[in-house]
């Protein structure tokens, strides 16, 4: 049988050009749907490698982000791109050349888009690079402050859900638990049984409280209908009503954490004279008091989990509602059992907290890196528009460099970058931007030389999670479309041209690499107690299924059964309530504890007309990827990306479902088709992020008229700590759209011709 993989799940491929979602998936992703005809989409497909006719003319980056394109051979683009990779480096240095990628551009092992630009990147010398992500920044810059553990060592120790289905009978969820998002996970997933989880919650009689701006976050829950960005509130005065009531359990804040006499005197009051009361939090909540109360008698009076989302810490101070959390779950004295304590992440990708074992399966060697600058990765933008400049990071001052050439491959930031326009504006800068992608995405759109990749439906490649159960070999679907070459072949070129190919590749086609890290997989597997079939009779087979996968874990039991056996690599060796080095430092956006400070943007102090912009994972595609696909096609509205709005607010308004309206703000502005729901709170306004950027001038306006929401959220680091993004902290206003329908430009290719054909149109 042959068989495929995604970051949405595992398929057998029908026989028939088609694909279907493994039979033993209990709740296959609603994403595979709109794959194969994503894949095939001949108007957005790039099918020969292109340059920028403006490049090529030494425009210096001007019309960057609205040129045609001159048709090139492969032999000529690979020509190019050495030549250029050449002269910046023999001109600048490497710290000139910023290699961007993301992980998500396919769940195959070898295929990895990130890895091959790395891999080819460092053998020609090094590059600039980024750390961190967009999912949760916050919480990879501060967790090795305060558990002295990193986001990744965390998530593999994180309590199992398996656990918290058993025994827990208080689950409060901040930001909900959500199926959108839990149908993801990077690397490949074969089960989504996340919705299980859930259902043997509530079969226990378990309370499940969902604390969102948003009921369908986890519709089975008691929703908290909670004011955006004001969850630390919340989880203060939780602490306060507990502490005040007598029932912190004192002896594990003393044996466990450092810090909470300090972190105590802010709660009540005796540092700033404001005790974090429920009283006090209802107003900026916007929740009842007594509903605040009931929650924290709740908390105590039952086994609880205290589970914070990923998108929580994506927002201003996104750092404090990571460690208030941490502090209320550490108040309650529960961490360190089964089923309660802490967590981050429930349900944000479909394998976080699943109880699995964890096999370290290799992948593609990617070399060391030269040059040791870097950027937070949410910075690019900021890098690009101030070189030179300086910047505050993970208790650092550091420097930007000086950027003349991007190199970008299995991404695209024009999904995942806040503030469009201005990324537009800083776009402009490099003198040489090259992109690798399969399809006209913004980012290929506005790139100096395009070269066309496959996408996973068109190669053979592995499926190893080191989540997740079960092993594929991925077959091809279809043949590569026009020219698309996958990533390694199109970087053996290039590294032929510049004299490094042996390195590059060492002496290895693809084929040969899958055999040397199946050859490498077997040697871990044996080491893990159980063997894998020869690379011949798993390519044969298809797919392997590891032995006994259940190993549950509780996160911290070891150090909280024994905190001075096994300390915590932090300043105390214990879980920190409050971080000497960050109040020696004094960091702007980050006190030396949890505390509540007001968002950038809020409802709080807003125009009466304001509504806060909601810009989430969507349901019919993976971020920007499939958005030319079937299921998201049949999504959209009039054409456009759906925004949700509850019908009281629509009314009010004068607006209908099926109406398109006009979202902006100073940042920019963007159409959407609009759609009701009554379980969204009347102040806000639900946009999915992935909507292709396609931004026009409309009557001297600048307007993206798909349903991007970036153009709209701010591009700012939400502390001088981690400087994660705060995509989800922004208001927008919003009007009924009654001018002539735009016609959308991201339908079809951007203008593309023979070179003789340019330079006589030129």
């Amino acid at each position: 049988m042959e068989f495929t993989a995604a970051h949405w799940g595992a398929y057998t491929l029908d026989g028939a050009g088609g694909i279907k979602p493994l039979a033993d998936d209990p709740a296959p992703s609603r994403i595979g749907r709109g794959w194969v005809t994503a894949a095939q989409d001949n108007s957005s497909r790039i099918l020969t490698p292109v340059a920028r006719q403006g490049w090529l003319e030494g425009d210096a980056g001007a019309n960057r982000c609205s040129d045609r394109f001159v048709e090139l051979s492969w032999d000529e683009a690979a020509a190019l791109v050495a030549q250029e990779v050449s002269r910046v480096r023999e001109t600048y240095g490497n710290k000139a050349i910023f290699g961007g990628s993301y992980g998500w551009a396919s769940a195959g092992r070898f295929h990895h888009a990130q890895s091959h630009l790395r891999r080819f990147l460092n053998m020609a010398g090094g590059y600039v690079g980024s750390r961190e992500t967009y999912s949760h920044a916050a919480g990879e810059v501060l967790f090795p402050h305060i558990l002295g553990l990193s986001n990744r060592a965390f998530q593999d120790e994180m309590t199992s859900l398996t656990l918290l289905a058993e025994q827990c009978d208080c689950l409060l969820a901040f930001g909900g638990i959500s199926g959108r998002t839990a149908q993801i996970s990077s690397a490949g997933v074969t089960h989504h049984d996340t919705g299980k989880v859930l259902a043997r919650l509530l079969e226990r009689g378990a309370q499940i409280v969902n604390v969102s701006p948003r009921g369908t976050d986890l519709p089975e829950g008691d929703w908290v209908s909670i004011r955006p960005g004001t969850d630390t509130a919340l989880m203060l005065a939780l602490s306060f009503e507990i502490v005040s009531a007598g029932a912190a359990d004192e002896s594990f804040l003393k044996a466990c954490t450092s810090g909470w006499p300090k972190w105590r005197a802010y709660l009540v009051g005796d540092e700033d004279g404001v005790a974090k009361s429920a009283d006090w939090a209802a107003e900026i909540c916007d929740i009842p008091a007594p509903r605040i109360r009931e929650i924290a008698q709740a908390l105590v009076q039952r086994r609880s989990m205290i589970a914070v989302n990923w998108g929580m810490q994506r927002a201003d101070h996104g750092e404090q509602v990571i460690w208030a959390a941490l502090g209320l779950a550490c108040i309650l004295g529960q961490i360190g059992q089964a089923g309660t304590g802490f967590a981050f992440g429930y349900g944000s990708t479909t394998h976080v907290g699943r109880g699995a074992r964890l096999i370290n399966w290799p992948s593609m060697p990617q070399g060391k890196n030269p040059v040791s600058e870097f950027i937070p990765v949410a910075r690019i933008a900021d890098m690009l528009l101030n070189p030179g400049g300086t910047f505050e990071y993970d208790c650092q001052t550091r420097t930007y460099p000086d950027i003349r050439l991007v190199y970008w491959c299995g991404g695209n930031p024009f999904h995942h970058h806040q503030d469009l326009n201005r990324l537009e504006e800083a776009w402009r800068r490099p003198e040489t931007i090259i992109v690798h992608d399969h399809s006209w995405t913004a980012t290929a759109r506005r790139a100096d030389i395009v070269l066309p990749a496959t996408t996973p439906l068109e190669r053979s490649d592995v499926m190893m999670n080191r989540r997740d159960p079960s092993l594929f070999y991925m077959s091809p679907l279809f043949d590569p479309m026009g020219q698309s070459r996958n990533d390694y072949d199109i970087f053996r070129a290039i590294a032929r041209a510049l004299g490094v190919e042996e390195a590059f590749t060492e002496g290895r086609d693809s084929e040969d690499w899958m055999r040397t890290l199946w050859s490498e997989a077997e040697k871990v597997a044996h080491v893990a107690g159980f063997d894998l079939p020869d690379y011949d009779a798993f390519r044969a087979a298809g797919r392997f299924d590891i032995p006994d996968p259940r190993e549950d874990r509780i996160a911290l039991e070891a150090f909280v059964r024994d905190p001075a056996g096994n300390p915590l690599d932090t300043e105390t060796g214990k879980i920190i309530l409050h971080n000497d080095r960050f109040a020696s430092l004094g960091i702007d956006g980050c006190p030396a504890h949890p505390t509540w400070l007001p968002p950038a943007e809020s409802l709080l102090a807003a125009d009466r007309d304001a509504l806060h912009l909601i810009s989430g994972q969507p349901d019919t595609r993976l971020h920007s990827q499939n958005d030319r696909g079937s299921e998201a096609l049949g999504d959209k509205i009039k054409g456009r990306e759906p925004a949700y709005l509850h019908p009281d607010t629509a009314a009010d308004r004068g607006l209908e479902e099926g109406d398109v309206v006009r979202l902006y703000n100073s940042r920019g502005a963007c159409l959407a088709g609009l759609r009701l729901d009554p379980l969204l709170r009347r102040d806000c306004i639900s946009l999915a992020t992935g909507a292709w950027f396609d931004p026009q001038d409309i009557a001297g306006e600048r307007i993206e008229v798909h349903g991007n929401p970036n153009v709209l959220t701010l591009d700012k680091g939400c502390s001088d700590l981690s400087q994660g993004n705060i995509a989800h902290t922004a208001l927008v206003l919003l009007e009924k759209w009654i001018g002539p329908l735009p016609v959308l430009s991201i339908d079809r290719p951007p203008q593309i011709g023979g070179r003789g054909e340019m330079e006589k149109k030129a």
